[in-house]
């Protein structure tokens, strides 16, 4: 009788702290963060992968910091193609595409002669469609949850909120600088 109670207080201690971590993470994801102003435009990007944060800015000033998801393996420079490896050096914001498979992304312009040159010594193809994007079409409800793992391929990943400011507030064009 007494084992029998204790495995109903274990249990409900269970469902219990089960409930709690779950409402913990729903405020988590909901809780609105301050968002760039409407008319903003950034001319300068600049990730630091070891921080995974990307910053953004106009005139030098910075407008806001991100927190990214990265590739899979997001120590050391891209290499190749399939290295799942986000890659770092200077490059440009080429492309916008809102039709993207990950909500919005930009273009990033991987890679460049160096990078194709590196692939090329190894073997291998440089690869290329390393982009900012948002999550997944269907799966935007993971929200800001999605940034305590490194997910992408290769890419730099934001919530669907973040990358529509971005989105918006970024011309093709614009420098993108991806530090260690």
């Amino acid at each position: 009788m007494k084992r029998q109670k204790k495995r109903k207080i274990v249990l409900k201690t269970v469902i219990a702290l089960f409930i709690l971590i779950a409402l913990g993470l729903l405020g988590y994801n909901s809780y609105p963060e301050l968002a760039l102003s409407n008319n903003a435009k950034v001319d300068k990007l600049v990730v630091y992968k070891s921080k995974r944060s990307l910053l953004a800015y106009s005139d030098g000033r910075l407008l806001k910091t991100y927190r990214i998801s990265l590739g899979r393996r997001p120590i050391g420079a891209k290499q190749f193609e399939g290295d799942l490896k986000t890659p770092e050096g200077l490059y440009t914001i080429n492309d916008k595409n809102q039709y993207s498979d990950y909500h919005k992304n930009l273009g990033v312009s991987y890679p460049n002669q160096a990078d194709i040159a590196q692939a090329k010594a190894l073997g291998k193809a440089a690869g290329g469609d390393i982009k900012i994007h948002g999550l997944r079409n269907g799966m935007g409800f993971i929200g800001k949850l999605q940034r305590h793992m490194d997910w992408t391929l290769g890419c730099m990943a934001l919530t669907n909120s973040e990358i529509d400011e971005l989105f918006k507030a970024v011309p093709i064009g614009t420098p993108i600088e991806i530090k260690p």
